[in-house]
């Protein structure tokens, strides 16, 4: 009975469970990097890559170079690095790594839904 309504409630919207995620108009970025390291580059790449194809213009990407402005890392408390903050829209979260695993930085940016654990 309560599949039966969760169908109901999916015909009724016209929406799958991806396309309903709430899609902001603008989106900030912030990816801190330390130098040019191939973590670093590897991660503007695949984020530049990632909002391309799924944000479409509507976002702003603000690189922060740690070995530049090593205090700006405090304001955000990275700990690691490359991490990516999501700054807009709200709430922050945060991405440590290359970005290289894009359903983990799909799922994390909420551009996609989380997978459905298993019982």
């Amino acid at each position: 009975m309560v599949s039966k309504n969760t169908t109901a409630k999916k015909k009724q919207t016209g929406k799958s469970s991806e396309s309903s995620l709430r899609v902001p108009s603008k989106w900030r970025l912030r990816l801190y990097v330390a130098g040019n390291t191939p973590n670093s580059i590897a991660a503007f790449a695949n984020l530049k890559e990632i909002c391309e194809v799924h944000l479409g213009g509507r976002y702003q990407i603000e690189i922060v170079d740690l070995l530049e402005n090593p205090m700006l890392a405090k304001g955000d408390q990275i700990v690691a690095i490359p991490t990516l903050v999501r700054r807009l829209p709200f709430p922050v979260k945060k991405i440590i790594g290359d970005l290289s695993n894009r359903e983990r930085v799909l799922v994390g940016l909420d551009l996609k839904p989380a997978a459905p654990t298993r019982a």
